[in-house]
């Protein structure tokens, strides 16, 4: 079979199943954008928070390829609603190190907890942060130094008595402690820095109004400088599970064509990508499939969101991944 997979070549897919997988994903983002806004005026705030646990859990189970690809696609791409799309992403994240890591169940639901609210005090701030070009105000930095206890004590006041979630979203910012070559992980100090790892990675691959977001693999750089000298290294495990360049995320290729990654294989350096602009600058009529665990072509850099500024239709693009799986290419 050809290299390349023109998708004008294959058969029209049916794009329903991928048409609800993105409605629900934009249908989560939004319900829980609600909930973080006006968290007090919330009934039962807690069993939300677990409901869209529960929503994240099957949207990953059903398909976490397309669940990564778009995460990064919106982490990547857009600033509107920065708090909600960055506790998406870390809450997901989680998830899937603590798959890996097989933490206990009880905590494993707390570090979600934890990721989806570490920034609730904060979360209009946020979104103003980075809609802005200029620097904090003074009172701003004030807020950002104070939103960890700050959120802590706001979700005890809508009821939250998980004391591991509380302790994780109240020291999520601070200097952690090495631990004792040998001795058992204290789980809060374990949770809080599975959560540092991820909520560093997932802001620095984020863009601002004042600046462009980094490359995953820039990024990955310096969560791994920060994690030296810790037993689990969170950030080795996150390369393992999503890969060096995690579906939604664009990188080089050895031929200079700037393309999208599609698909995780068994190689964490070498997914499913679709190119989409050549080396002159040119976007394809029709993006290319390429398996690079084939020698197709190789990686040669990831590339941060910002190179790439084509619209692309994410629903066609995933269908026909899955109807292209890296086996069959």
């Amino acid at each position: 079979m050809n290299d390349t997979v023109p998708m004008s070549l294959v058969s029209e897919p049916d794009t329903t199943s991928y048409e609800d997988l993105l409605t629900l994903w934009g249908d989560l983002e939004s319900s829980l954008g609600l909930l973080l806004t006006v968290p007090e005026s919330v009934p039962d705030f807690a069993q939300k928070i677990r409901q869209y646990d529960r929503w994240l859990q099957d949207l990953l189970e059903e398909d976490a390829d397309t669940g990564l690809y778009l995460l990064f696609q919106m982490a990547g791409t857009s600033i509107a609603g920065y708090s909600t799309t960055h506790a998406l992403v870390c809450a997901a994240l989680c998830h899937i190190i603590a798959q890996e890591v097989k933490l206990p169940r009880e905590q494993r639901d707390s570090l979600i907890a934890a990721a989806l609210t570490m920034n609730i005090a904060m979360t209009a701030l946020q979104d103003e942060l980075a809609e802005q070009r200029e620097r904090p105000s003074v009172e701003q930095q004030s807020n950002i130094d104070a939103h960890s206890v700050k959120s802590c004590l706001l979700l005890a006041r809508v009821g939250i008595q998980d004391e591991l979630w509380l302790a994780v979203v109240a020291s999520h910012h601070e200097n952690l402690p090495l631990p004792v070559p040998g001795g058992t992980p204290d789980p809060g100090l374990r949770l809080t820095h599975i959560l540092q790892v991820v909520d560093r990675y997932a802001a620095m691959i984020s863009p601002r109004r004042s600046r462009v977001g980094k490359s995953v693999t820039d990024s990955l750089r310096v969560v791994i400088g920060a994690s030296q000298g810790r037993q689990d290294d969170v950030a080795q495990v996150l390369v393992r599970r999503v890969g060096l360049c995690p579906p939604g995320t664009y990188v080089k290729l050895d031929n200079q064509d700037l393309a999208v990654v599609l698909r995780r294989t068994e190689r964490a350096n070498q997914p499913l990508v679709a190119s989409l602009i050549n080396a002159r600058g040119e976007p394809y009529p029709q993006p290319r499939l390429y398996n690079t665990t084939r020698g197709d072509h190789r990686i040669q850099a990831a590339m941060p969101s910002h190179a790439v500024s084509l619209m692309i239709n994410h629903t066609v693009m995933l269908q026909v991944a899955r109807n292209h799986p890296p086996d069959m290419l």
